[in-house]
């Protein structure tokens, strides 16, 4: 396979399961930034800043992670993931009605209590939707596959987030209303894909499944660095992500167009390194350039934090054109490419092998390991961002920091196989 497979696209055994994730991915972005954008006029119903909104609303969407992600590694391993995935795009269809109903009324707390059970269904479909791709396809098209799933994903998320800021919020719960019944439709398609091997008793103790679960994923060594990368990169990119608003408005005098067109660019680049990594590899699951991948993350980083840092601001509230027309603004976003297009080509190879390098009795499982995993090391890389503004850093600091950790990551996972895994 010399390019991304989009025939998959074509093909029952793959599109429906496309469309669910798209549109998944597309109404969590929806929700959280509709939530947002909402409380900026409607901030006193709550007596909460917007700032302190936001960063209450990223915990109430992680905590589901640390909680619920062993139940539901044990549960797409125990039964037909075809059946799975429908009873959750069901209750996605019920918390989007509920939070069209928030919307409707301006309720804050209602909109919370969606953004936490969307948080939980996020948590559910995780591990079903790479472990059921190993069995609906071939291994030679498991990277491409995961390429077009990944490179659907980011562009889900940018368009989630755009339509959140152009609709009024209860229009844009009508919207994501409407496409979680389209999402449930979708799923309706998708083949069945019952559970492999030995049957496994759903632990509901929490804390005792959580141990279980992690103490399965570090049985394997490439597993373990899967799983290590993954997490970074997630953790990297939500941190990176989150400084776009205050590099732009505060470090370089750029409007909130400045903001969107950043989350493009970002996007944007992901989903084309993340088609562009299938063509290098035709198809092979390997880590062959996952070391190089992130190096050249890292490097781009501390890059931007030069190009960042040294910029002039000659004027508040630029505009696109404005933007464009400063010196240095060009070196800004190619660097702001170079890390996108390098996080794409990164990230499929590692979920591709984290599906196909791990016992189809136990992948559920593992990849729920992965999403603890996830959720824990960005709180801790968010802890030191934190802590590092808190004692007088500015943002490009904060994304040097971010640059000099992943070159580090780059050296630990050059010990992971170059050739094929399977």
């Amino acid at each position: 396979m010399a390019s991304p497979d989009f025939s998959l696209l074509t093909k029952r055994r793959f599109a429906p399961l496309f469309v669910v994730q798209f549109l998944g991915a597309f109404n969590d972005n929806v929700l959280k930034f509709a939530l947002l954008f909402l409380a900026n006029f409607g901030v006193h119903r709550t007596g909460l800043s917007g700032e302190m909104l936001a960063t209450v609303s990223t915990g109430i969407f992680i905590l589901p992670y640390f909680l619920f992600s062993a139940i539901g590694g044990q549960t797409a391993d125990a039964i037909d993931k075809r059946i799975l995935i429908r009873w959750i795009k069901a209750a996605e269809i019920a918390i989007m009605a509920v939070a069209l109903v928030g919307f409707a009324i301006g309720s804050i707390a209602t909109l919370l209590v969606c953004l936490f059970l969307m948080g939980l269904h996020s948590t559910i479909f995780g591990p079903v939707k790479y472990s059921i791709l190993p069995q609906h396809l071939g291994h030679h098209e498991m990277m491409g596959g995961t390429g077009l799933i990944e490179a659907g994903t980011f562009l889900a998320i940018l368009g989630g987030q755009l339509l959140a800021g152009v609709l009024a919020p209860w229009e844009a719960g009508l919207a994501a209303t409407g496409l979680a019944c389209v999402g449930f439709a979708a799923s309706l398609a998708i083949p069945p894909a019952p559970p492999s091997g030995k049957q496994h008793r759903i632990d509901w103790n929490v804390f005792r499944g959580t141990a279980d679960i992690l103490r399965t994923a570090r049985r394997d060594r490439l597993v373990v660095l899967s799983i290590l990368g993954i997490s970074w990169f997630f953790a990297a990119g939500a941190v990176l992500v989150s400084e776009f608003a205050p590099l732009v408005s505060g470090t370089l005098g750029g409007s909130k167009a400045v903001v969107t067109l950043f989350l493009l660019v970002f996007s944007t680049a992901i989903a084309i390194g993340s088609l562009t990594v299938n063509r290098l590899l035709r198809g092979e699951v390997s880590a062959r350039y996952v070391p190089l991948s992130a190096a050249v993350m890292g490097g781009c980083m501390i890059d931007l934090w030069a190009s960042t840092h040294g910029f002039q601001v000659r004027a508040a509230g630029l505009d696109i054109a404005h933007f464009f027309a400063a010196a240095g603004s060009w070196h800004i976003l190619i660097g702001l490419a170079g890390i996108s297009f390098a996080g794409g080509m990164f990230i499929v190879p590692l979920y591709a092998i984290l599906s196909t390098a791990t016992p189809a009795a136990e992948r559920s499982r593992v990849i729920a390991a992965n999403n603890i995993a996830n959720s824990i090391v960005t709180v801790l890389v968010v802890i030191v961002a934190t802590a590092m503004i808190a004692l007088g850093s500015d943002v490009p600091g904060v994304i040097g920091m971010l640059g000099v950790a992943t070159l580090g990551v780059a050296l630990v996972l050059r010990g992971m196989p170059r050739r094929g895994i399977l």
